[in-house]
């Protein structure tokens, strides 16, 4: 066993050469002794934000910050009731605290379901052990497909080769033997071993990219930089309007100071977007939920957004198309009654420390183990396409792809070739010249029988595939099985172009020709790791946004590589750290939900900026109006302009245009297909709306303004009948945002006017929002320029929409609504 000397700190551990402790691992006593010295692998937990942090960052932020000094500002003028604005710090932040909080607990439990267990040997036995359990000078087992989860140094190796590439960018997997440094991140790309961990916790290179890549953050995405640089357009118009209206509410106006802070606060209130951010975060958060519910892991949130724009689907045939287990059908002898061929294949299954889906199949069924003793081991990795084993005397033995190991116009290889258009899969066993460990092994090999592997189809996978047609997605089939049977795998599943599958091995290594062969083929078999990597590069040269699906270790580089990586639960560790999204009940059919809620969360989140920016644009307008109205006022001694709205008017506007609409909005069903340029669709929409709003809110108000000797009376009519034309057009503008239409969108519009028919319909609303129509000739020219501003509004919509080439509808078609149930 190893000593229990004083370790100095609690990451660096000494190699033991004491065979026993490689044996058998540490003792119970010694782990209770590391773990009492903080000698323990405490990295983070995934989606480590605390239920604390997450209360700070929803309550201190810079528009709580905003709202906050206004509300003071109209709380000191002893106006409560324009200080209802206030109450949308408590909604942006009880909002946004309770959505995150249900999304982090969501992807933390998701997190402990997906998480690799590494084998660690204790107290003479292998044990799978949650990460953070792992203590120093742990011994922990290797197989093919295993992350390394600590830094450690290698005590036991079996012709054991990592590939290092998610640390070096170096695609080579990297032969490791005892006494050789692993660092974690890295993973197994063939063999097996055994690494003693010298470095845990913070020290440990996986630490290091928990604490960057595992938090719960809105990371950059295309969605999250548009609405950046919308924030940032706005704030360079709120300063000078701002400026300016302050300036006029307190020099220019010539009201008393109350009504005129009320009045400034009115301006800057609805210039800030305080809802624009919060609904983002909010579509996002419900997104993780939503998608959490269906046992699928977001690990990075942008990956919904993104995976709505996908347009290719790059998917594996096994595992992702087919269920992942398998079951031995046949073994079919070259010669009748070859009773060493089963014996051999039966020995190799047996000796495998840690056998794929194949060999586990031959396990289950040929449990008749001879007991030879392995002389040389070869094992199995995705670029060679076989494996094998030598046993001295009764021979050298290898197990893999017929094509590969075979002659193609042989006799058995034909029969391989057959078998596998039926969409079996087909292995050959062959007996070989020479040891498998030799340099140019396999050499020679006589074929003694083919293996029969029987792959049930996924139930759902049709459906799935057929959903993605129905979406212009492209799906190509990319496998490391032989081209025939991943063409008859394609065919059943009605895949066009499955009956042509293209044998990688006869793929041009040269960008262009690559693309153009993707460009035209579906299906591919016999692809190598680095060719898949390729294959998703040359998708991408072309324009192409490509997830790519996979669960094995030769998918790991494509999947790091394409736009969206998407991984199965059951896969190998090293394919769920590096993919974006993990679907942990291992379905396929997952997928087009994961696109339907990614576009979900960008047509809303579109919708909502619409909103929030035409509101933005009509009130900084109006506010530099009215500010300009006071300086031509003091130049040429006019009649000073104060601002027409007190804070509750704003608050009245925000309710049923803005605030519940996009609320509503931002987590309703949407099934439009995800595009570029955000932006420039926004603000089409939102600046000729929003100047529209503001002029002729303006003009209306200049129309019913009595002048500085007004009564109260006549000052409380002319705010209306301005506060009347905002509502018409902003009304309108809810309306258009909406389209096209369905019968919920139209409940959520009638609703909407009808709210604002019952403040201005009982006499204690209009009395305690201070609304006054009664001035028949003002209110009948608001009502008329509102009209004008509604029809200015609708022309240039579909104005636009021909300049862009924007299809216009008003109702839906069946092609929006939502194609997943």
């Amino acid at each position: 066993m190893a000593t229990d000397e004083p370790i100095e700190g609690a990451a660096v551990g000494t190699l033991d050469t004491d065979p026993r402790h490689i044996e058998d691992g540490l003792t119970a006593d010694q782990v209770a002794k590391r773990v009492a010295n903080g000698q323990t692998n405490d990295v983070p937990d995934r989606a480590s934000r605390s239920v604390k942090d997450i209360v700070r960052a929803n309550v201190f932020t810079r528009i709580n910050a905003i709202l906050g000094v206004l509300l003071i500002i109209v709380l000191s003028t002893g106006s409560i009731v324009d200080g209802m604005f206030g109450l949308l710090i408590i909604a942006n932040s009880v909002v946004g605290m309770i959505q995150e909080i249900r999304a982090k607990r969501t992807l933390d439990r998701l997190a402990i379901v997906s998480q690799a267990k590494p084998v660690v040997r204790r107290d003479r036995a292998a044990t799978p052990l949650p990460p953070k359990e792992v203590v120093l000078d742990d011994i922990i087992e290797l197989g093919q497909g295993d992350q390394i989860v600590v830094d450690g140094i290698v005590v036991e190796a079996s012709v054991l080769e990592v590939d290092e590439s998610l640390l070096t960018g170096e695609a080579d997997p990297v032969p490791k033997t005892i006494g050789a440094r692993v660092l974690s991140g890295s993973y197994v790309a063939a063999g097996s071993g055994a690494y003693r961990a010298t470095k845990v916790g913070h020290e440990a290179y996986a630490a290091k990219l928990a604490d960057e890549a595992s938090k719960f953050t809105l990371v950059h995405s295309e969605l999250r930089s548009g609405i950046n640089k919308i924030l940032k357009f706005i704030t360079y118009l709120m300063v000078p309007a701002g400026l300016l209206i302050i300036y006029n509410q307190l020099f220019s106006s010539g009201q008393a100071l109350a009504p005129a802070l009320t009045g400034m606060v009115a301006a800057l209130v609805p210039m800030v977007p305080e809802g624009l951010v919060l609904m983002t975060s909010i579509a996002f958060a419900v997104g993780v939920v939503r998608l959490g519910q269906r046992k699928c892991l977001v690990q990075e949130l942008p990956s919904i957004e993104g995976l709505a724009r996908v347009d290719v689907v790059c998917a594996d045939k096994t595992g992702t198309l087919t269920e992942t287990g398998m079951k031995l059908a046949e073994v079919r002898t070259a010669k009748p009654d070859d009773e060493q061929a089963a014996r051999a294949l039966a020995a190799m299954a047996a000796d495998d420390p840690r056998p794929n889906a194949s060999m586990l199949a031959i396990r289950e069924s040929l449990t008749d183990d001879p007991g030879w003793e392995p002389t040389a081991v070869a094992p199995f990795s995705s670029a060679k396409k076989w494996s094998g084993q030598s046993y001295g005397s009764n021979g050298n033995w290898v197990l893999g792809a017929p094509d590969v190991l075979l002659d193609s116009d042989s006799d058995m290889a034909r029969q391989a070739e057959k078998i596998g258009a039926r969409g079996l899969r087909v292995l050959l066993l062959g007996s070989s010249d020479r040891p498998v460990d030799a340099p140019d092994a396999p050499g020679a090999v006589a074929p003694r029988a083919l293996v029969i592997l029987d792959q049930k189809v996924r139930p759902d996978a049709r459906e799935t595939l057929d959903y993605f047609a129905s979406q212009k997605v492209e799906v190509k089939v990319i496998s490391g099985d032989n081209a025939v049977s991943v063409g008859a795998v394609a065919t059943t599943l009605g895949l066009p172009g499955g009956e042509n599958a293209v044998d990688a091995r006869q793929l041009s290594e040269e960008p262009e020709v690559l693309a153009d062969t993707l460009d035209e083929a579906t299906t591919f078999g016999r692809v190598r790791p680095d060719q898949k990597r390729a294959m998703v590069g040359a998708l991408q040269s072309r324009g192409h946004t490509v997830a790519m699906t996979g669960d094995g270790v030769n998918d790991v580089l494509a999947l790091k590589d394409a736009d969206i990586g998407v991984a199965m639960g059951s896969g190998s560790p090293a394919t769920r750290a590096v993919a974006q999204i993990v679907l942990l009940d291992n379905k396929f059919a997952t997928l087009p939900y994961v696109v339907a809620e990614g576009r979900r969360v960008i047509g809303n989140i579109e919708r909502v900026a619409n909103l929030f920016l035409t509101k933005t644009v009509y009130s900084v307008l109006l506010a530099f109006l009215i500010g300009v109205s006071g300086i031509v006022a003091q130049i040429f001694d006019f009649d000073p302009l104060p601002y027409p709205f007190l804070p509750r008017h704003v608050t009245i506007v925000a309710w049923f245009t803005i605030g519940i609409p996009a609320f509503i909005l931002s987590l309703a069903p949407n099934n439009e297909r995800a595009r570029t340029g955000f932006v420039g669709r926004v603000m089409r929409l939102a600046i000729p709306s929003g100047v529209i709003i503001g002029v002729a809110t303006y003009v209306s108000y200049l129309f019913a303004y009595a002048g500085p000797e007004a009564s109260e009376q006549q000052v409380e009519q002319a705010g209306t009948t301005a506060l009347i034309t905002l509502i018409m057009i902003a009304l309108w503008v809810l309306a258009v945002v909406a389209r096209p239409y369905t019968w919920w969108k139209i409940v959520l519009l009638v609703c909407s006017v009808l709210g604002y028919v019952v403040l201005f319909g009982f006499s204690f609303t209009r009395e305690f929002f201070k609304l006054d129509p009664s001035n028949i000739a003002a209110t009948t020219g608001g009502f008329v320029i509102g009209l004008l501003g509604v029809l200015l509004v609708e022309v240039a919509w579909w104005v636009t929409g021909r300049i862009h080439g924007e299809r216009r509808r008003l109702f839906a078609s069946s092609d929006d609504l939502p194609g997943v149930h």
